[in-house]
């Protein structure tokens, strides 16, 4: 139903976000709790907020998309994607802005986190999020 795409994006490959709004829109979960997810795309498409893609994901895997939920997937994949790019000065601010909902990361402490083994976490735990 398209996840594959978001997941890529989300954790920091280069896929662009009009690419992920077209995906997702050419291949609909006939599931009714996705559809306010895909007028919303229709109507602001690449404008979309990462965490609708989030909160989309978390519906194609067939879970509420509560907002503890969404907001654990988000930092996930936002640390994941630091660490797939190098951010290190973004990393550090997703680790303050977000430490309650990374507080199991055990590679989430220290000055200089390694960033192989944070973003191997990360994408580990946004991973078993949809199981």
């Amino acid at each position: 139903m398209g996840f594959e795409i978001v997941d890529r994006y989300l954790l920091g490959d280069p896929v662009s976000k009009p690419d992920v709004v077209a995906a997702l829109l050419a291949e609909r979960s006939p599931d009714p709790a996705a559809a306010p997810f895909y007028r919303a795309l229709e109507a602001v498409g690449a404008r979309a907020a990462d965490e609708a893609f989030v909160a989309l994901r978390i519906v194609l895997a067939g879970k509420p998309p509560a907002d503890a939920t969404v907001r654990r997937v988000r930092a996930l994949a936002a640390v994941a994607r630091a660490c797939a790019t190098g951010d290190r000065l973004g990393l550090a601010a997703i680790l303050k802005r977000d430490r309650p909902q990374l507080s199991d990361l055990p590679a989430a402490t220290g000055s200089a986190p390694d960033l192989a083994a944070l973003g191997a976490a990360a994408r580990a735990a946004y991973g078993r999020s949809f199981e």
